[in-house]
Formats: structure tokens, sequence, C-alpha cells
């Protein structure tokens, strides 16, 4: 039995591999592009604020998330891969930062807040916060968190606009927008 050699089938082949790496490659730039300017954003967000850190807090599931970014003022202040309190952050507090909520908590120590949530910021030695939501077309995509570690902070108007401005960038992103 003899197979008839059709240079067709070869074609076909070496061009769907080439489409194939052509999407991967297309989208390892837009994961370099968004990574960039995730990282630029946190970085100029945490020197304007002078804190010690700013992440994001990125959903990837309903309500459960991590921190997936961080920009530092040192080393020690990492939280990077750190998961929220999922009893705290339920449909309730959800749908506030659906709404576009801001909070800034200048102490947690005298702010009013659930005991869990206390808790959980001194466990990150946290003492002031300020969050700002990251929406997208899609819904609340993840959090914005200033924070700062040393002592109390009161947050100015200017803080609050900056963080939103962050915010807004970074859910404009294609990348992050298209999600």
């Amino acid at each position: 039995m003899t197979t008839q050699f059709d240079p067709n089938i070869h074609a076909q082949r070496v061009d769907t591999e080439v489409g194939a790496i052509g999407s991967i490659l297309q989208r390892l730039g837009q994961t370099i592009q968004r990574d960039q300017l995730v990282q630029k954003t946190t970085e100029d967000l945490r020197t304007f604020l002078q804190v010690n850190r700013v992440v994001i807090y990125y959903f990837y599931n309903q309500w459960e998330g991590q921190v997936t970014f961080e920009a530092l003022s040192a080393g020690e202040f990492s939280i990077y891969g750190s998961t929220g309190p999922d009893q705290c952050f339920n449909d309730e507090y959800a749908e506030l930062y659906l709404a576009g909520r801001i909070r800034a908590i200048e102490d947690i120590e005298t702010a009013s807040i659930e005991p869990c949530h206390r808790d959980f910021l001194r466990h990150l030695h946290v003492r002031a916060n300020l969050v700002v939501p990251i929406l997208t077309n899609q819904g609340l995509w993840g959090l914005l968190v200033a924070h700062h570690c040393q002592g109390p902070k009161t947050w100015s108007e200017m803080d609050v606009k900056r963080m939103q401005a962050g915010a807004l960038t970074l859910a404009s992103a294609p990348s992050i927008k298209d999600y």
C-alpha cells in the first residue's frame, strides 16, 4: 500500500503551529504589559502616599482572592500571596465595593470595624489602610489597598483621589478590563 504525499497537510500543520505560537506570544506580551502597568501604578502610589505597602488583592473566585502584586518600602512588609479572611469578606462587603465603596481607616485600633477584620489587619501589621475597588464591566476584579504599618495615618482627599485614579488606570487596561 502506498500513501500519496500531500504537501498541503504539512503547510496546514505549520500554519496551525505558527498561529498557536503567535497566540501564546500575544498573551505573554499582554501579561508583561499588565504586570509592568500594575507594578508602576502600585509603586507610584506607595511613593506618593508615603506608606509601607500598596497591594493588589485580586479575586480569582467569588470573593476569594489573594495579594498578587505589592510595592514595598522594605522587604519586611511583604504579604505577597496572602489571602484574606473569607469569613469577613462576604456578599455584604462585596456589594459595597461593587457600588464603589472607598474605605479609609486612620487607625485600626480605634476604628469601628468587625473584630475579625481588625485581627486580620493586626496579623498583617497594618495600623492604617485605604481600600479602593478595581471595577471592570465584569464586576469587582480586585481591591487596590494602601497599608501604613508604623502608626496611624490620616488619609487626605488627595490620597483618596490618587488611589481612585490608580484603580481606574488598572481597570481600564485591556488585559484587566477584558479579563
